[in-house]
This record gives structure tokens, C-alpha cells and sequence, in this order.
């Protein structure tokens, strides 16, 4: 098989995708900006029987309406970050795109390293951008307040509601679902997200001004994928347990990484280690637009922080700890000042060799991507438009035989429709009712 070259190096040429073939060729990762910008009463947000968040058009989407959901959809375009934003003394890895700055460190609040993930570095930055006024409010995800299991978007104006949403949130997270509105408040705020939400406002801002007025901070959790919810259905059940018996769901924190704990309403608890939680490869419920994210490394944040183990993964409880990548001049700024001022310590430098060997599977994956695109493309599927993320060089790195492979598994699973997914339809439940009249 030949995979220097395909027909198809744009999602499709001459016509947008319509929001179904965006869904059904695995191109969504459910983060709600299309919903933001056709407007609530003509895209709704919906839980499929997957346990995905997918948008639905209530009627039929104008052309002018398609174009401009396949410019700025992080599944359809995805752009590397531009030279603007780093200074002349940045670093630039093949796969780890741009460095200004490389630690290991985490926050300086013992509070806030307890509960939130890991060291606890993204929580300490959105308390110190609100507490030093250089933004009003933050937007983030934090868990459901009527469904504990799930995910909401939240906008937090102090320090106190920053350490409320604090914690890893594993599942479907429509962050974006109502962009347009933030942007209308017309005041300056910091993004704390997946790094495809943050390419997909990266997009936006190419098309409208305000994002670059108003978002002064890009923040990044460098992600492993976003799971369905049904692999938090899957540890319920573990326990015999339903959603609605639920008043806590933490996912991990309070401790790095600390436990799963499940809390009902009836006072009992129930938990698992994070090794328990993900022992199981074969169950991790990843999306498919995970499977060929270019960039799940956070190269267009300003700041992207992971995990500080070999690995991936944990042996045990750990000392409070984040990798953090420092991309952007802004991010530098903010950086600085967040240590000046106590929010972050830096336990010391760190190396691109180091988080390779951290984050090993990034490694794999940014290395592979290149291959499943075009194998994807061979077979027929729609492939995102992705540019200045040095793909090719990444893959250049592997064997010609690697590279055979991953584009071959690509194309045979796209044929089988195995890299695609049903089309979106809400789940048929109270809660799922509950939580979208929730969200209105």
C-alpha cells in the first residue's frame, strides 16, 4: 500500500461535511462549537446510547452555516501554532512542538496540590489569573452538579469556585456548547480545556476577532483521550450501582492520583484505585477522534501540563507533581509570575527526553497519526486538514514497517467502519433529560 499519497487531503473538497457525516466518520469529539455558532435552537447537544456528546441539527443547516462549522471544527481542521506566539529563544522538538520552558513543579496552596489532579499547576493558575485581575472568569469544566458523574461547563469569577471544579474529569465534555455567549460578555477571560477545544477556538478566532480580544489565556491538560461515560457506567455497575443513587463521582485527586470515590445519596462509598479504574485496556472507552488526534499534547496552549509518571501511569500514590510545558511568550509571562508570586514551585528542570520517557505513549501516538490519517484517506473516510504540526517528520521517525502497519490497521478498520460511529440520537432516560435541561 502506498501511503505517500491520497486523494483526499482536505475533509472534502468543494462541499462542507454536514454535522452527521462529521459524527458518523468519527471526526467529532463533542465539544459543542457547532452548537455555539448555529445557534441553540437549530444544533442541540445530546447523550448518544454510546455515551458520547453529539450535536443534533433540530432543522436543516444553511451552506454558509456548514462552511463555517468545518472551518473552526477541531475535527475537520486542525492547525499547529503559529511562530507569532513564541519568542526567538523557544525550543522546537519534532514531536513536542514548541518550548519556551520545561519543569517539573506543581502548586504552592497544599489545598489545592491535595485535590486537584496531580500537582494540582492548572487549578493554581485559573486562582492566580482571577486573583491578580488578569482575567474575570475562567471557563473549565467541572462535574455536574445535579449528575456527579457528568461533566458541565462552568465559568468561575474567585478562587473558591476554581477549587470546586479542581480534579480530572474523565468523560464527554461539551465545553464550547455556548461560546458565542462568553464572547459576548465582552470581558477578558482564560480557557482551561482539552487541547481540541482549544484548537477548535484557535479556529474561531481566525473568523472572529473577539477571541483574540477577550481570550487572554489558553491553559491545556495534555490527554490520554476523552472517554465515553460509559466507562463510568461500566464502574457503577462494578458496584451495583445507578446514576441517580449518586452524590459524588470523583474521578481521581485528593492525592496524586488518588482514589475513585463514589458517594450515594444514602450514605455509602465505594472506591478504586486509579491502576483498578484503568487496568483494563480493552475497556477504556476512548473516542474515536482521540485514536487520530495530531495534536493531544496542547501545542496550541499557551501552558499545557501532564502527568509526571513513567509511563503514563502510576505505581502508587505519588508525590503531588506536574510536568509543565511552557509553549507561548504569554505563557512564559503568566509562568514567571504565577512563581514569583508562590502559586507554582519548581521542584527543577526537566527535558524533552525526560517527558518522552513520562508521557511514552504521546510519543507513539504523534508518531502514528500520520499513517492512520492516510489510511483513512485510502479508504474512502473523510480526513481532518491538518497543518504545521510536522506529522510527516514525526512519522519519519518510525520504520518504513511501522508505518506500513498503523496505515494499513487504519485503513482496514475504516473499512469495517470500525473508526466511524452510528448517528447521533439521544438516550431514551430522566437523567439524560435532567442534564440537558440542566445545561439550557
Amino acid at each position: 500500500m502506498d501511503l505517500a499519497g491520497t486523494s483526499q487531503d482536505t475533509p472534502r473538497a468543494g462541499e462542507p461535511l454536514s454535522l452527521g457525516e462529521i459524527v458518523e466518520n468519527g471526526l467529532c469529539i463533542g465539544c459543542g462549537l457547532c452548537r455555539s455558532i448555529a445557534g441553540a435552537g437549530r444544533v442541540e447537544m445530546v447523550m448518544t446510547p454510546e455515551g458520547r456528546e453529539r450535536p443534533v441539527a433540530t432543522e436543516v443547516l444553511d451552506r454558509q452555516t456548514l462552511v463555517t462549522i468545518n472551518a473552526v471544527c477541531p475535527g475537520t481542521r486542525i492547525a499547529g501554532p503559529p511562530p507569532a506566539q513564541m519568542s526567538d529563544g523557544a525550543l522546537s522538538d519534532t514531536v513536542w512542538g514548541p518550548v519556551e520552558r520545561l519543569v517539573l513543579g506543581r502548586a504552592g496552596d497544599p489545598t489545592v496540590r491535595f485535590v486537584g489532579s496531580g500537582g494540582g499547576v492548572l487549578t493554581a493558575l485559573g486562582q492566580f489569573l482571577l486573583s491578580t485581575g488578569r482575567v474575570k472568569f475562567v471557563l473549565h469544566i467541572s462535574a455536574s452538579r445535579s449528575q456527579p458523574m457528568r461533566n458541565e461547563r462552568r465559568l468561575s469569577f474567585d478562587a473558591v469556585s476554581m477549587l470546586e471544579g479542581a480534579g480530572s474529569r474523565y468523560g464527554p465534555a461539551a465545553t464550547l456548547m455556548d461560546f458565542g455567549d462568553v464572547l459576548d460578555r465582552g470581558q477578558p477571560f482564560a480557557l482551561i480545556a482539552k487541547p481540541c477545544d482549544i484548537t477548535a477556538v484557535r479556529n474561531l478566532a481566525r473568523l472572529d476577532r473577539r477571541v483574540d480580544q477577550y481570550m487572554r489565556y489558553a491553559l491545556a491538560f495534555v490527554c490520554g483521550g476523552a472517554s465515553d461515560l460509559s466507562k463510568s457506567e461500566q464502574v457503577l455497575q462494578r458496584f451495583g450501582l445507578a446514576e441517580d443513587e449518586l452524590t459524588l463521582f470523583r474521578y481521581r485527586g485528593h492525592g496524586n492520583p488518588g482514589l475513585n470515590r463514589i458517594e450515594t445519596k444514602d450514605g455509602r462509598a465505594f472506591e478504586l484505585t486509579y491502576r483498578q479504574l484503568w487496568e483494563d485496556e480493552d475497556k477504556w472507552m476512548i473516542q474515536p477522534r482521540c485514536k487520530i488526534c495530531p495534536d493531544a499534547i496542547g501545542q496550541v496552549a499557551d501552558i499545557a501540563v501532564h502527568d509526571a509518571w513513567l509511563n503514563g501511569g502510576p505505581a502508587m500514590e505519588d508525590e503531588p507533581l506536574n510536568s509543565i510545558i511552557v509553549r507561548t511568550s504569554r505563557g512564559l509571562d503568566l509562568f514567571d509570575a504565577a512563581v514569583e508570586a508562590g502559586t507554582l514551585e519548581v521542584k527543577r528542570e526537566t527535558s524533552i527526553a525526560e517527558i518522552s520517557e513520562l508521557q511514552s505513549h504521546q510519543v507513539r501516538k504523534r508518531r502514528a497519526v500520520w499513517a492512520r490519517l492516510k489510511g483513512m484517506a485510502i479508504a474512502g473516510r473523510p480526513v481532518p486538514y491538518v497543518t504545521d504540526l510536522a506529522l510527516a517528520d514525526c512519522a519519519a521517525q518510525n520504520s518504513m514497517a511501522e508505518n506500513l502497519a498503523e496505515g494499513r490497521g487504519a485503513r482496514d478498520r475504516a473499512r469495517r467502519g470500525r473508526l466511524g460511529e452510528p448517528p447521533a440520537a439521544p438516550r431514551v432516560g430522566k437523567g439524560d433529560k435532567q442534564l440537558k435541561d440542566e445545561l439550557r
